[in-house]
């Protein structure tokens, strides 16, 4: 009986041990030295879906929290990601041009324009494909992308997580989102990748149309109804609430091929000259236009998608070849140009544009 009873109390000893261990490995030091705090659990939030919007797609591994929502809009907005602290995500993507830049090709740290036109960033919840050639398959992934690329930020990982270890306060919001001592890229760009996942536009007039509200004037609803038909025929690459299918095509803009988009990923000749169909939300503000940005204004593409879209460009989008119309074109008239013009800027979602969650907190 007394080695049984010996036994027995052998075994809790151990299953404490392991308890208290366990513990010790759920807290980081906090305040005085030797004082250990566990961290608090941070706060899920859910993304305010708009009326008619699907499902978004769900990152398992990286689940919405307010802690870590509000430390990627801090970070977004901070050039201490950049090599010389001056250039941050936001310095190209500006929220009040619909999270884009104006100029035809962005200026990195060491003065050198980039090669391709930035996007805007909205309704990113729902994408699967990540740069103008789809190179990244999520937001974290494309968050690795601008901090070492020369012509951005320019710097290391190495260097930024030393920045931001060494800061004043951005150890303790680490802590605090995702339950780290030690601040590394992978934590950076989940936070990022957070933040940029709330970025929803869905109040639009469009919208309300959508709703059945009748707010169109007459140019915008004989653009509407031209967007939607085979004569205008815009409806097969830019449809649905987010004015994209987000498919890949060469929509004739090159010949010859200079940058190959998306072939230059898949190594295919098929891919060649293909781009991500950008969303039409807030285009508006979105000029320049085009993956290299060279249409200032948005009659300037209408006038090339009825006049003059490239039908020997390789590779080119069976739906650019109007081979039953005069000149293998679209043809519109003026009246019906403008027609587009105006509907497409139905299409603008002023709250968006201003909303003061996504604005600088610094």
């Amino acid at each position: 009986m007394e080695r049984a009873y010996l036994s027995s109390w052998f075994v809790i000893l151990i299953v404490l041990a392991v308890s208290f261990t366990a513990c010790q490995k759920d807290e980081h030091f906090a305040g005085e030295p030797g004082v250990r705090e566990a961290v608090p659990e941070p706060t899920p939030i859910s993304l305010e879906i708009p009326v008619g919007f699907p499902s978004h797609i769900v990152a398992s591994n990286n689940p919405l929290t307010l802690e870590g929502v509000e430390l990627g809009r801090k970070l977004f907005h901070d050039p201490i990601l950049s090599k010389n602290n001056q250039q941050s995500c936001a310095s190209c993507h500006d929220q009040k041009i619909a999270f884009t830049d104006d100029a035809r090709f962005s200026i990195g740290v060491e003065g050198k324009p980039g090669t391709r036109n930035s996007m805007a960033l909205m309704n990113l919840a729902w994408r699967r494909n990540f740069f103008w050639d789809g190179r990244a398959n999520s937001l974290e992934e494309q968050a690795f992308d601008p901090i070492t690329d020369p012509l951005e930020m320019n710097t290391t990982w190495p260097e930024v997580e030393q920045k931001l270890n060494d800061h004043p306060e951005y150890p303790e919001l680490f802590r605090l989102a995702f339950g780290v001592d030690e601040i590394d890229s992978n934590v950076v760009v989940k936070a990022i990748a957070q933040f940029e996942r709330t970025l929803i536009s869905g109040n639009s007039k469009f919208d309300k149309h959508l709703q059945g509200q009748n707010v169109f004037n007459d140019l915008e609803r004989e653009g509407f109804e031209l967007f939607v038909s085979e004569e205008g025929d815009c409806f097969h690459c830019h449809n649905g609430v987010f004015m994209s299918d987000n498919t890949f095509r060469n929509n004739g803009l090159q010949f010859p091929i200079e940058d190959e988009g998306l072939g230059a990923v898949t190594g295919r000749d098929r891919d060649k000259g293909k781009f991500i169909v950008p969303t039409l939300r807030n285009v508006e503000f979105t000029a320049p236009y085009m993956h290299d940005g060279r249409f200032e204004t948005l009659r300037e593409v209408v006038d090339f998608y009825s006049d003059n879209v490239n039908q020997n460009s390789p590779n080119v989008d069976p739906v650019m070849l109007k081979v039953n119309r005069p000149g293998g074109s679209l043809g519109l008239t003026d009246r019906q140009k403008d027609a587009l013009v105006a509907f497409m800027k139905t299409l603008s979602d002023e709250e968006f544009l201003n909303d003061p969650r996504f604005s600088n907190p610094h």
